[in-house]
């Protein structure tokens, strides 16, 4: 067990860590973020400047092999997460990663493979799967109110990229546009897939869907102009789980809605829970539930204890969920046994689903999971 302050290392100085990560780890007495890194120094300054950090470097590889440094915190662009999530845990640090670890479920296994090797605690940035709201349904879950699960519903929908000038991020634009290339499904199907998968207790045993492109000229951050992008856009997949269960999924960015526009629902023989994860009038979230004697869906008030400090419904969720997940993180550090939720190896999961139905699409098929290596 780690008597001292955790010494955190932020590598990435963009909007997400400046929303979400680093007002985390500094919500919490028990850490202290001592450097933040990034290839262009003077975005690493700036946003030092704005929350007191006192290091400032563009040299990750010293970063890493600091010894005075219990974690690192990977928040950069997304082809970039597992050299630098696996350099960090061959160096012995504790690993906090945005999704995905890898673009390939296999590399991503290699990664959960090495932290286990190596006795180290991992998380993965599934942002929703910590928001007070789905943590309360799964201790209600847990607790029996949904009885046997029959079937999960889950989307993660909303309308940031509906209008095409809007810029994309996070896309190569160098791919091969004759072939559709996955965006929704990676970047936002993630979170909903990985909830559903630890409400209904169980993987997936196969699953069939497809991917559409709906709107193909849009405005590229990275070349400031209006391109050709054969992206997936929208998408849905149906699940059989592993337990008998069913599960329809949606993700998409041109859906009419608000960010992050996540809703997951779950019947089952006893009850049934809707948690909308979509940041409305000013309230972060809402926790509806029905029983087979009382069918009309009531709002539930979710209990404190499921909120971080200082938490309330009207914060944003950017700061509010996030909060939890380092919480969390920071509790199974100091913990030092065996409990890692949303860790590597639930990302590896989560990967070969992303990975399957990708398959499925473009074979017009069911695949059966899991995937041959």
């Amino acid at each position: 067990m780690i008597q001292h302050r955790l010494r955190v290392a932020v590598l990435g100085a963009g909007a997400w860590a400046r929303h979400a990560h680093i007002p985390g780890w500094q919500r919490d007495p028990r850490c202290e973020v001592v450097t933040l890194c990034d290839v262009v120094r003077d975005r690493a300054d700036a946003m030092a400047g704005e929350f007191g950090i006192s290091e400032t470097t563009s040299d990750w590889q010293a970063v890493v092999s600091r010894p005075d440094i219990d974690v690192i915190d990977v928040a950069t662009p997304s082809h970039t997460h597992y050299e630098l999530a696996t350099a960090a845990l061959e160096a012995g640090k504790h690993v906090l990663c945005e999704k995905p670890v890898a673009y390939d479920f296999r590399d991503t296994r290699r990664a959960a493979d090495l932290a286990a090797r190596k006795g180290l605690k991992t998380k993965l940035g599934f942002t929703f799967r910590y928001s007070p709201g789905v943590q309360y349904a799964k201790s209600l879950i847990d607790d029996g109110f949904v009885g046997v699960p029959f079937i999960f519903n889950g989307y993660e929908q909303n309308s940031q990229w509906l209008d095409p000038q809007v810029p994309l991020r996070q896309v190569d634009h160098t791919a091969d546009q004759s072939v559709l290339q996955t965006s929704s499904l990676e970047g936002y199907g993630a979170p909903i897939i990985d909830i559903g998968m630890w409400w209904m207790g169980a993987p997936y045993a196969r699953t069939v869907g497809t991917m559409r492109n709906f709107i193909p000229e849009r405005m590229v951050r990275a070349t400031g102009r209006m391109m050709r992008m054969n992206i997936d856009d929208g998408d849905i997949h149906l699940v059989e789980y592993a337990n008998g269960a069913l599960g329809s999924i949606q993700t998409s960015f041109v859906t009419i809605g608000n960010y992050p526009g996540v809703e997951a629902r779950i019947y089952g023989s006893k009850g049934a829970i809707i948690c909308r994860l979509v940041e409305e009038f000013g309230v972060a979230e809402t926790i509806r539930v029905a029983t087979p004697d009382s069918v009309e869906f009531k709002p539930l008030e979710i209990p404190q204890r499921f909120y971080p400090a200082g938490g309330h419904a009207r914060e944003s969720w950017r700061s509010l969920f996030y909060a939890n997940l380092i919480r969390d993180f920071i509790d199974e550090i100091l913990e030092g046994g065996s409990r890692n939720q949303g860790n590597f190896e639930d990302g590896a999961r989560v990967q070969e689903v992303i990975n399957a139905v990708e398959r499925s699409h473009h074979r017009r098929r069911w695949i059966e999971l899991p995937l041959d290596d």
